[in-house]
């Protein structure tokens, strides 16, 4: 989604106080973008970094055969580092050594270690990945029998030598101007937790002050609000306390009706939405915003990485302007024949051209979570509209 530099950068002021960095991979080492080219995976980010990958590897009901997969994870791509591998799932310590055995002679990358198949150390998925923090939260003692696990299991001190030296900044970031004073609230609870973090520390570089609230909890919203942000996350398992919180609900859509500026992504548009359709056929009243309602489906509706231009000005940028993020999701809108569109999704290969992005006052929602890093303008875009709703609701020009 972002570019290389943006991603050197962003690495090296996350790090700089910290002794050894990891990067976590997404899906498999190659997976990105499409079937063509290495963009967007997590071989191009290592690459960009300069750092060593170290593989982990499902090695349930596997021996000799693992040597194989890893000549051509070695041979697929030369100019990528192996630091070794991590064995996952192995029933015991002689399937570990058969393991070791099999690399022999065939492969370059050393074995790190073999983790043991333990049901307790699993953590439980749902339709849209892995259990949050917010509902799986990890006990001391879980904490501890990791430690335990990782340090009887793995060689820790040939892991620790696959760390090197961190390069030099590639370029310093501009100084942005702190001059646009405003109030953005944030929805944050088990419903609404998926975020960049990038984008809420543009807007606060811009000089937006982000105030959190739970429309789960929260009869009403925080005072003095310029703008609100609503991310992504589990509407649909909270629908019925969403819906029972009316206060909430019929402030969000005064606070439309009025101008202020609302930005809502995924999970956030479903909520503002006319109404939630769950699994079961239940109908939830949501805040109304838009007049079209989602209903969740049993497959996976949407997902992968998009890039959308702007057909419209928005609150997020003019017309013309391009945005990168990304999609996922089970569930879909209903009724919307005749609502406006202000993104046009850029064809992949030769997919059908794509729209999205819908806007009602200064209400602006899609399902795509864009990523404020690829577009400069986009951060700036909020807080300027919330700033202006600011001084119309003061009554200054």
């Amino acid at each position: 989604m972002l570019s290389r530099s943006y991603n050197q950068n962003l690495f090296l002021s996350r790090i700089k106080f910290f002794d050894y960095a990891i990067v976590e991979g997404v899906m498999g080492l190659f997976d990105g973008y499409d079937g063509k080219s290495e963009a967007g995976s997590t071989a191009q980010m290592a690459k960009w970094l300069d750092i060593p990958v170290l593989l982990a590897v499902n090695a349930k009901s596997m021996a000799r055969s693992a040597a194989a997969l890893l000549y051509g994870f070695e041979k697929f791509d030369p100019d990528l580092r192996f630091a070794g591998v991590i064995f996952n799932n192995i029933g015991s310590k002689r399937h570990l050594d058969y393991l070791r055995e099999s690399l022999s002679n065939h492969v370059k990358m050393p074995c790190i270690g073999g983790l043991t198949r333990k049901s307790e150390i699993e953590i439980p998925e749902r339709h849209l990945g892995l259990v949050t923090a917010e509902d799986h939260i990890l006990s001391s003692s879980y904490i501890n029998m990791l430690v335990d696990l990782i340090e009887s299991e793995v060689d820790m001190d040939l892991l620790l030598a696959c760390f090197g030296d961190v390069y030099p900044a590639i370029s310093n970031t501009a100084p942005i101007s702190h001059a646009l004073k405003v109030r953005i609230g944030v929805a944050m609870d088990k419903a609404f937790c998926f975020y960049y973090q990038d984008n809420l520390d543009a807007l606060a570089a811009i000089g937006a002050e982000l105030v959190f609230f739970s429309p789960l909890t929260d009869s009403f919203l925080p005072e003095g609000l310029d703008g609100i942000y609503l991310g992504g996350g589990y509407p649909e398992l909270h629908a019925e306390k969403l819906s029972a919180n009316n206060g909430l609900c019929s402030e969000i859509l005064e606070c439309s009706n009025d101008g202020m500026p609302i930005y809502a992504e995924c999970g956030g548009l479903m909520y503002l939405c006319n109404e939630l359709r769950d699994l079961s056929g239940n109908v939830h009243r949501m805040t109304g915003c838009f007049s079209f309602s989602t209903r969740m489906l049993k497959r996976l509706k949407s997902l992968g990485y998009r890039e959308i231009e702007l057909k419209n000005d928005t609150i997020m940028g003019k017309r013309g302007e391009r945005m990168r993020g990304h999609e996922f999701h089970y569930s879909e809108i209903i009724h919307s024949e005749d609502v406006t569109k202000y993104y046009k999704v850029l064809p992949r290969s030769k997919e059908l051209q794509m729209e999205e992005g819908f806007q009602v006052n200064n209400t602006l929602a899609s399902y795509i979570h864009l990523h404020f890093g690829s577009q400069p303008n986009a951060a700036k875009s909020f807080v300027e509209a919330c700033f202006q709703y600011r001084n119309r609701k003061r009554g200054k020009s």
